[in-house]
């Protein structure tokens, strides 16, 4: 095959967006179009930026190939099945990443400026501009399957973009409600269809519930809040998340008839908070609610019905839950902080407090305070913890962990000394706050005379 030189970052792939880009060349990139169709493509992470190869092993960009596939497809007739299936194998063999930017810029050509008249944005800050059907369109002129796959399209940035991505879902949906809300009432009731017809819908002698992957949403309606009916709500919930195709940001809206909350002030009062409270009282559902914790933390996943300062990952209420039952699930509270944002996220803050002041300092607790330092950008003492952490018992586990920092930092950062002394400067902060500084001298001061001695290799 007779192909010129590649042209692509440090020879890595193809490009195939210039008007002269040659004949053979595109020729190929159609053969790699077909090939992602009968699932003969070939993908390469290996570097940046990811490829993908025909069958030959020639490589392109991911979006590049979306972009000539979905170019040459008709506006009138659009082929809905037929494109979705295209995007759904690309997404699957280079990854949502690489094609979703490109998928967003065809709908914005495709349907927005031709559909309907851009205003202004409102502010530096909005993603989207204003969006009015424009007068001149003619209902004739609108293509019914364009706009279902304006909608599939919004679906897959909830499903498998990251959570911002949803400012993009509700913008993509509001277009194709102006034109066809049909279509979006028939979302929000079932979903995209692709989740088993009794993941989507359920109803048994103890509960009513749905999933609902297009917005995002689990609802559940519970009888009674028996062990029978939690172990059900729990069970459906990791039926849900096990389903590749449900989104990893999610709302869980829960209703019961005890409005019993976890033990934590501070906590939001969800439906989420109410279901675990009941959950955590039968300890046979454990095991069910560490599964559901483990199978819902993600990194940068958030529960879609928190307000941005109450913000929380999805799994926090089961870990919360499962974290003032005892020292055993200490394992668990410590992933979950490690997944923390800690630009963003601060409820753990709230449960920390809530916890030492159940089980005070002790060599098997310091560890999640630790771990919580590192999980916001400043985790704050309780009026409590000066007190909690003043007897032997408690500071010689303070003095113990300050000999083994190393083992909780990043590995790159094991041997790094400011990184030691700016993580035990964090934790000083979360036991005593701002007299913490300057050496704690007020602190020493005031501790009891057989504790001084103690206090002074704190903050020696």
């Amino acid at each position: 095959m007779n192909l010129p030189k590649r042209d692509g970052l440090h020879g890595r792939y193809y490009l195939i967006h210039e008007p002269d880009t040659a004949p053979e060349l595109l020729a190929e990139a159609d053969v790699c179009i077909q090939d992602v169709f009968d699932g003969t493509a070939l993908e390469n992470h290996s570097a940046f930026p990811t490829v993908v190869r025909s069958h030959n092993g020639t490589p392109f960009l991911p979006w590049q190939i979306l972009e000539r596939y979905l170019g040459r497809l008709p506006l009138k007739g659009f082929p809905y099945d037929e494109a979705v299936a295209f995007c759904d194998a690309l997404r699957r063999l280079a990854g949502w990443r690489e094609i979703g930017h490109s998928l967003g810029k065809y709908i914005e050509k495709t349907v927005q400026k031709r559909y309907f008249v851009e205003g202004e944005k409102d502010n530096y800050f909005s993603c989207y501009p204003p969006c009015t059907v424009s007068p001149e369109l003619r209902q004739e002129d609108v293509d019914e399957n364009l706009l279902r796959f304006t909608c599939y399209a919004a679906v897959c940035h909830t499903v498998y973009g990251a959570s911002f991505e949803s400012v993009t879902t509700r913008h993509l949906f509001g277009l194709v409600s102006q034109l066809r809300p049909d279509i979006v009432k028939e979302l929000k009731n079932n979903g995209s269809g692709k989740l088993p017809p009794n993941i989507q819908k359920r109803k048994t002698e103890h509960l009513t519930a749905s999933a609902n992957d297009a917005f995002a949403v689990i609802r559940i309606t519970a009888r009674d809040c028996s062990e029978e009916c939690c172990a059900e709500a729990l069970g459906y919930l990791c039926e849900a998340l096990e389903h590749p195709e449900f989104p990893r940001s999610y709302s869980v809206e829960f209703r019961g008839p005890e409005k019993i909350y976890l033990p934590i002030p501070g906590l939001p009062k969800k439906g989420v908070n109410q279901l675990f409270a009941c959950a955590v009282r039968y300890p046979r559902l454990h095991g069910l609610i560490e599964r559901y914790a483990r199978l819902a933390m993600r990194e940068d996943e958030w529960y879609n019905n928190m307000s941005d300062e109450l913000c929380a990952m999805p799994g926090t209420f089961a870990v919360f839950a499962l974290g003032m039952e005892g020292p055993e699930w200490l394992p668990l509270v410590c992933g979950y902080l490690d997944l923390c944002d800690d630009e963003h996220s601060s409820l753990q803050e709230k449960f920390i407090h809530a916890f030492f002041k159940k089980f005070g300092f002790t060599r098997q607790t310091m560890p999640v305070l630790l771990h919580g330092v590192q999980s916001m950008q400043s985790l704050d003492p309780a009026k409590e913890f000066r007190s909690l952490i003043a007897n032997d018992e408690s500071l010689d586990s303070l003095l113990e962990i300050k000999n083994r920092l190393a083992d909780y930092l990043p590995e790159e950062d094991e041997h790094d000394e400011d990184a030691k002394d700016f993580l035990w400067r964090g934790v000083l902060w979360a036991i005593w706050g701002r007299e913490s500084g300057n050496g704690g001298g007020e602190i020493i001061k005031a501790a009891p005379d057989a504790l001084k001695e103690k206090y002074r290799q704190v903050f020696a």
